[in-house]
């Protein structure tokens, strides 16, 4: 697990007004809690948090928050955005403990798509039916992204939640739920045909397609 340092300042101000006239100096107010603590009201200077949150791993991975130059672990919980320009108006960051497990959604990243059987094939469709996965493990086990390698698919295949590989001491806690929880993670099937062209029948109508008798 690397590890990504985020420097910050404490701050005493609160309230809506604090946090407009924060953000108009070029800081990003935030908040972090947790870890039997009480919560910390801190401040992240906008454009190097802006520059950080391009990264996926700021999302999923652990960070080291240094708050006046002491570091203490923490996860991004919620990040509020401005709903039309390129600004962070707020953040959640909650504190982790080493030995208390954590739950946190991992990105999935999904290789050798093009080599497999089902990527080489013309008219196939393969469908990525989730993005990432919520796992529970030791902070310290913490993937900050799961591989999904495709080389065997195949036309036909699905690949279900209890199929990922996931490193040593991580969990899955969906899949305690039952079979109805494995949901499908990627589907490889081929594409509906095209429409035929006027005046030619085609050779197989979907029942929900065909026309009812009149009566």
């Amino acid at each position: 697990m690397s590890e990504h340092t985020i420097s910050a300042t404490a701050r005493s101000d609160q309230g809506k007004g604090a946090s407009r006239r924060l953000r108009r100096t070029g800081m990003v107010p935030a908040v972090v809690y947790g870890g039997h603590r009480d919560p910390a009201n801190v401040q992240i200077e906008h454009n190097s948090l802006w520059h950080i949150s391009q990264n996926e791993w700021f999302y999923s991975a652990i960070l080291s928050l240094e708050v006046d130059g002491v570091a203490e672990q923490v996860l991004l919980r919620d990040m509020q955005r401005h709903p039309y320009k390129a600004q962070i108006m707020h953040l959640d960051f909650q504190r982790v403990s080493e030995n208390e497990a954590i739950r946190a959604a991992v990105p999935l990243h999904f290789t050798n798509q093009d080599k497999s059987p089902a990527g080489k094939m013309s008219g196939t469709v393969i469908t990525h039916e989730l993005n990432e996965v919520h796992v529970s493990c030791l902070p310290r086990n913490l993937p900050e992204y799961i591989e999904v390698d495709l080389i065997n698919l195949k036309v036909g295949d699905t690949i279900h939640l209890s199929e990922l590989v996931v490193p040593a001491g991580v969990e899955i806690p969906e899949l305690r739920l039952g079979k109805e929880h494995d949901v499908a993670v990627v589907v490889a099937r081929m594409a509906r045909a095209e429409a035929e062209p006027a005046g030619e029948t085609p050779t197989e109508v979907p029942a929900s397609k065909q026309s009812k008798p009149k009566d």
